[in-house]
């Protein structure tokens, strides 16, 4: 159940209908990861207002005929373009000095860095910023990303300490990162694992008949752990063993990380995984799938292990934040190490010959998605983090 603020909560002393705005980088993310939250708050009487850089072929009418006033804000993600991104600074500028929003909520890396900036430059009365993984730039520890995390450090103190704000991070090792770092305020900051999920959408739980078959749905960047994944499917084909080994999910050509079509020409002619492409039916292609595998590098916390264990499916993850907090080691599925195919491919196999055992972890997962991952839990909390915010700015 939502807490109903409604006539508390949703109006000022003025008796206004309050604005919450919210800025993301890819309006398909926000449709996939934060729409129930914004639906939610129209329902308790909110006025809420989108920005976004990339439509990521999300439906925009749809969302209008909902009630939501969307708008575009030229924004880059990926790398950092000197030019460019002061243009997004001043564009953001402009848009909450317009929209005059008595909370802002920032979702993933560039708004919660720039629209922090703004939030504080105009006093914005409320601020929500959401860490949903920390990304590439903490992944690796080159020399040049430890002189961008150098740079970074004041963007980050500046824009994670505004008078009333609440951080929202989805794992305990970022949460752990970012305090080390010395950049955030614990007492601002709200732990939420992960977005949730509709458990209604996940009903067809019992295993499919047929040949064992292997899932990776995921955006396709090397740092999802998209080649350990080939390689182990190699391995396993190698051996003779009967197995499917399903590619789902779209190029995302503004990470570093991402795979080109090249790449996927080539994955295709060795054909060892299907390439599907981009999936919007996950309890679909969930349920015509054994096990579900994503071996990545690093996470905040991964809807697609969440989506996994809601289908009942055992899951092969690796020992990173975010991907160990999503499972039960060795009760709703195995973990590895990271860039490691070997294990990978061991780990697959182990599920592949032991169909009892996958199944019951399967069962488990969907015990641990019912009591830890309901998107009504999530909702409820945004909603008090919201009420909250209200509250001390009176």
């Amino acid at each position: 159940m939502y807490i109903y603020l409604k006539s508390i909560y949703s109006k000022n002393s003025e008796g206004v209908i309050i604005k919450i705005l919210i800025l993301i980088n890819d309006l398909n993310f926000f449709c996939t990861h934060r729409l129930p939250i914004a639906e939610a708050a129209k329902v308790e009487g909110f006025d809420v207002v989108i920005g976004y850089g990339e439509s990521g072929g999300a439906d925009l009418e749809a969302l209008k005929q909902k009630g939501f006033s969307l708008n575009h804000i030229p924004m880059q993600r990926g790398n950092i373009n000197l030019f460019k991104d002061l243009i997004t600074l001043f564009k953001i500028w402009i848009f909450f000095r317009k929209e005059k929003p008595d909370i802002v909520h920032l979702v993933t890396i560039k708004p919660y860095l720039y629209g922090g900036i703004i939030s504080r430059l105009i006093s914005v009365p409320c601020l929500v910023s959401a860490v949903s993984g920390l990304g590439t730039l903490f992944i690796s520890d080159n020399l040049k990303s430890k002189l961008l995390r150098l740079l970074l450090y004041p963007i980050y103190k500046f824009a994670f300490n505004h008078f009333n704000q609440k951080i929202i991070v989805q794992n305990k090792d970022d949460l752990r990162l970012l305090e080390e770092w010395g950049v955030l305020n614990l007492q601002k900051v709200k732990l939420i694992k992960g977005s949730g999920v509709k458990l209604e959408n996940f009903v067809n739980l019992n295993e499919p008949d047929g040949v064992p078959t292997i899932c990776f749905a995921a955006r396709l960047l090397r740092d999802k752990g998209v080649y350990e994944y080939i390689k182990a499917a190699k391995a396993i084909k190698e051996k003779g063993i009967q197995a499917r080994f399903l590619l789902a999910g779209d190029i995302d050509i503004s990470n570093p990380t991402g795979l080109k079509l090249e790449d996927l020409n080539i994955i295709k002619k060795e054909g060892y995984v299907e390439i599907l492409g981009y999936h919007k039916d996950i309890p679909k292609l969930y349920n015509q799938s054994h096990i579900v595998c994503l071996p990545s590098y690093r996470e905040g916390l991964p809807k697609g292990l969440i989506e996994a264990a809601a289908a009942s499916r055992a899951v092969v993850t690796t020992d990173v934040p975010g991907c160990r907090d999503v499972i039960i080691p060795n009760k709703t599925g195995l973990i590895v190490p990271v860039k490691n195919s070997e294990k990978l491919a061991n780990a697959i196999h182990w599920l592949i010959d032991h169909p009892k055992e996958r199944v019951a972890m399967g069962r488990a997962g969907r015990e641990l998605a019912e009591k830890e991952f309901p998107i009504e839990r999530i909702v409820q909390h945004h909603l008090s983090i919201y009420k909250n915010l209200i509250k001390n700015k009176s």
